[in-house]
């Protein structure tokens, strides 16, 4: 039985998923249990150097080469921390993860699904998939005042037409993948109701999950 339970938040930008991410963390350490919060691009030495040149303003990346760096700096996380957590009784916070890439490179950039599929299952492997996906859903347009107070990354500046792209991969998956959970984005703390209201629900889904976060708590 896994040791683990692997969460992790998605949406395009400005969607507050950051912030939610956070305030889950702190949520559980309240709740005397073991977690850890880890980002992507990034959370490694090479993966915070890998982020720099995936997130400049300035730089030209092909979609090719922009996907092999989303997945080295992933495979970076998956070896130097997440493998190493998954073998403690540890609730994982990833901000950003797989289905990131599907949504960005997949939809967004074009690059085939199934392609990007067969790469995560042989670098990555099904038992490091997350248990559950907290999906916070916005209309881009929704967004644009946001972006424009926080300053824009080279992801943040693609144009509005591409994050509608994203934003339909993301429910595309939601659609085939139980495990994601499409949240309406609203206030911050309303929407953040809503995650806890999921994650209560996924704890009693099974008794699988309920003895795991038990076995979390008896080892923190």
């Amino acid at each position: 039985m896994k040791k683990s339970i692997i969460v992790s938040f998605e949406g395009i930008d400005g969607c507050g998923k950051t912030t939610l991410a956070k305030k889950f963390y702190n949520y559980l350490k309240s709740q005397n249990l073991s977690v850890v919060i880890l980002h992507e691009p990034g959370g490694t030495l090479i993966g915070e150097k890998i982020r720099k040149l995936l997130l400049s303003k300035n730089l030209y990346i092909t979609k090719f080469c922009e996907l092999f760096l989303y997945l080295a700096s992933r495979v970076q996380l998956v070896e130097e921390k997440i493998k190493k957590n998954l073998e403690e009784y540890k609730i994982i916070i990833l901000d950003r993860y797989i289905d990131s890439t599907y949504a960005y490179q997949g939809y967004g950039r074009g690059i085939p699904i199934n392609f990007i599929e067969e790469i995560h299952k042989i670098v990555i492997g099904k038992k490091l998939f997350p248990d559950i996906t907290f999906l916070i859903d916005e209309k881009p347009e929704n967004l644009i005042e946001i972006l424009k107070k926080k300053g824009k990354d080279r992801i943040e500046k693609e144009s509005i037409d591409f994050q509608k792209k994203v934003r339909n991969g993301y429910l595309q998956l939601a659609k085939k993948n139980k495990k994601i959970k499409v949240i309406k984005r609203q206030g911050e703390e309303e929407t953040f109701s809503e995650v806890l209201k999921i994650w209560e629900q996924f704890l009693n889904e099974n008794r699988r999950n309920k003895e795991l976060i038990d076995k979390i708590k008896e080892k923190k």
